[in-house]
């Protein structure tokens, strides 16, 4: 494959040529957040009243270059099953679990489906409302109204449930994000924010009201976490005339929002740059290791060469901020991007258009034409650091061939801080079924799986997946795919569908996919519904033998430090803490002499474990153990491995 990279060095050039003005780009935009608090826990809030009103919410503003054309309403000839061949290894693993999420309390289409996992925690939000689950698929929570979050706040987003809801789990930190838009159509628009000052979701959050625009509208807002900042993408249109208005890039200030403190952003304006940017997505992170110090965020765009370039490309901009000095913060090259990866020539071109990117589009066994929603990246961008490589992981929605058939086009990119290039890509497709609706991520051991709705003239919406795993032919998710629900219905009359769906891997064993999105079960206009479940490829739990790092400890006035040479095949590590004395007494019974988690996940080769000194005759032994893509290394001896579990002589210390 011609891995072939377009700089924008060139450009950059040339613009300074142009003046300087040009060069710079847009300024940073710093506001400070218009409220700010911290709630009483989620049980003690008061809940707003359903609003319960059918309504077919206005697409997503279409995009430079994509708008919907004239088309007839008329209906297409049904597509017979016919199979396209695709080379097939073996199938898909089956779901370990499949819950029925939150459904069409407030008679809204689309549901907008959303969902995030933590180590005890499931939650999910649609339009319009919001719901906490345990693990095992039972409510804790909920469903409420998603302004039920900023009850007693005051100000629009109390008063605003808008929707377009966000919701991710921040690992790095133990802590939830959740968002959505309010506003006073088609004026006063606003990015609500909620972060969890606890684990645990039903209890109190840090709130914010961020101001955007007073004309402006924040459409499609799409979040994700980095060390530095939660990062967000918007398509921003004139409420009034609904004309684009070109992309806004912002952060905010995450580490003083974990803390419940006064916030920050910090925002871009590429409509001056170039009115055609659009539709971009910022890199959230997944996995135990953090990008490297320093680095900036990723956002990704991708364009046909129908819209507006002179080829199929995907865009990469670097987003890096500086709370110390928000005026040094930039976005890109002068705002234009880093990177510009030509599609065609790596032999990955595309077409985006599907029916003229009209709404009604891909087939159903009766009732209305769904919305392909194919002019942008579909969510999440997902981002995880190998150690040996970093990468990025997206998909959108293509025309496979021509007869309004939607497939699904992904990507891995490579090197996103260097000099990116598309690894692998391809577009599935492996029957007449429409696919689309996408979601894609990898797991620690390099695993690619997409979660994808699908539907055709003898097909009902359902939800299904596949994947493929490192080293399987190019271009291919060589697994066939399986089937979360099968869709039993479909929509009458409403063609929304959408406008994304959730695939994260869950934080416990970095091994488990979890996926968020909707069908139907039965035939009806609104009532849509959304199914969440598991899977995880086999492979992920086959762990690598991780090598036992050489243990030197220094003790000191209040502590003691630890180094360590590297494990074998080890990304972070643990390190547990126990007494000498009771060690010894028990017979070297680990188990029993364990006392508790002195560090967790550190990136290593060193950890500062405060603590008092221990008394006369007695001390302390320290063990550390190797971790990788959610395999934990043996403490005290050469066994292999144990996916989500500890040694058989050493207790769950460590979270």
């Amino acid at each position: 494959m011609d891995r072939r990279i377009e700089t924008v060095a060139i450009l950059a050039c040339l613009l300074a040529a142009a003046g300087p003005a040009l060069a710079r780009g847009p300024r940073p935009v710093v506001r400070a957040a218009a409220r700010h608090d911290t709630s009483p826990p989620l049980r003690l809030m008061r809940v707003p009243e359903v609003v319960s009103q059918a309504w077919e919410m206005p697409a997503p503003g279409g995009l430079p270059g994509r708008r919907p054309g004239v088309w007839p309403r008329i209906e297409l000839p049904r597509l017979e099953a016919q199979v396209v061949e695709e080379e097939t290894l073996e199938g898909m693993p089956l779901p370990l679990t499949s819950f029925e999420g939150v459904g069409n309390l407030n008679n809204r289409v689309p549901p907008d489906t959303v969902g995030a996992v933590g180590p005890h925690h499931v939650v999910e939000w649609v339009n319009l409302s919001y719901a906490v689950y345990d693990r095992q698929g039972s409510a804790l929570y909920g469903p409420v109204p998603g302004n039920t979050l900023w009850s007693g706040f005051g100000g629009r987003c109390e008063t605003s449930n808008a929707g377009d809801p966000v919701v991710l789990y921040d690992h790095l930190a133990d802590r939830w994000l959740m968002s959505q838009l309010a506003f006073a159509w088609p004026h006063d628009f606003h990015q609500c924010i909620a972060v969890s000052a606890t684990p645990d979701p039903t209890g109190p959050w840090h709130r914010y009201d961020f101001f955007f625009d007073a004309d402006i509208l924040n459409d499609y807002p799409k979040f994700a976490v980095w060390p530095d900042a939660y990062y967000l993408a918007v398509n921003q249109f004139e409420g009034a005339s609904q004309e684009f208005r070109g992309q806004g890039a912002l952060a905010f200030e995450r580490d003083v929002m974990l803390a419940g403190g006064p916030a920050r952003m910090i925002y871009f304006n590429l409509f001056g740059v170039n009115a055609n940017y659009g539709g971009m997505l910022p890199s959230d992170l997944e996995g135990p290791i953090p990008p490297p110090p320093g680095s900036p965020n990723f956002f990704v765009e991708v364009d046909d060469d129908a819209w507006w370039p002179a080829k199929d490309q995907l865009s990469l901009w670097r987003f890096a901020v500086s709370w110390a000095n928000p005026a040094l913060s930039t976005f890109g090259v002068g705002g234009n991007p880093d990177a510009v990866l030509d599609l065609t020539a790596a032999g990955l071109p595309f077409d985006a258009d599907l029916c003229g990117y009209i709404r009604g589009c891909l087939l159903q066994p009766g009732g209305s034409r769904l919305d392909a929603l194919s002019d942008r990246l579909m969510w999440r961008l997902q981002y995880r650091n190998f150690g040996t490589h970093e990468t990025l992981v997206v998909n959108h929605t293509v025309d496979v061939d021509g007869s309004d058939r939607a497939g699904v086009r992904w990507y891995e990119i490579r090197d996103p801080a260097g000099a990116p290039f598309v690894e692998s890509g391809g577009t599935h497709a492996p029957d007449a079924d429409s696919r689309w609706m996408a979601s894609a991520a990898l797991d620690g051991a390099g695993d690619l799986a997409i979660a994808y709705n699908v539907s055709s003239g003898t097909t009902f919406p359902s939800i299904r997946y596949a994947g493929r795993r490192p080293g399987d032919p190019p271009g291919l998710l060589s697994l066939a795919e399986a089937t979360l629900v099968e869709g039993t219905g479909y929509q009458t009359s409403a063609s929304r569908w959408g406008d994304y769906s959730t695939l994260v891997v869950d934080p416990t064993d970095d091994c488990t996919f979890w996926y968020f999105g909707e069908y139907h079960a039965a035939v009806s206009d609104w009532q849509w519904q959304t199914r969440f479940g598991s899977f995880r490829f086999e492979q992920c739990g086959q762990c690598p033998l991780l090598g036992r790092p050489a243990l030197a400890v220094q003790g000191g006035a209040g502590g003691a430090l630890l180094t360590w040479t590297a494990a074998a095949n080890a990304q972070t590590y643990d390190v547990l803490v126990g007494g000498l004395g009771l060690l010894r007494s028990s017979g070297g019974d680990f188990a029993a002499a364990t006392a508790g988690c002195g560090a967790t996940r550190v990136p290593g080769p060193s950890a500062n474990l405060a603590g008092p000194d221990p008394p006369p005759h007695e001390g302390v032994w320290y063990l550390v153990r190797g971790v990788a893509s959610g395999c934990l290394g043996s403490l005290d001896d050469d066994s292999p491995s144990r996916i989500a579990s500890r040694d058989t002589g050493i207790p769950a210390s460590c979270p």
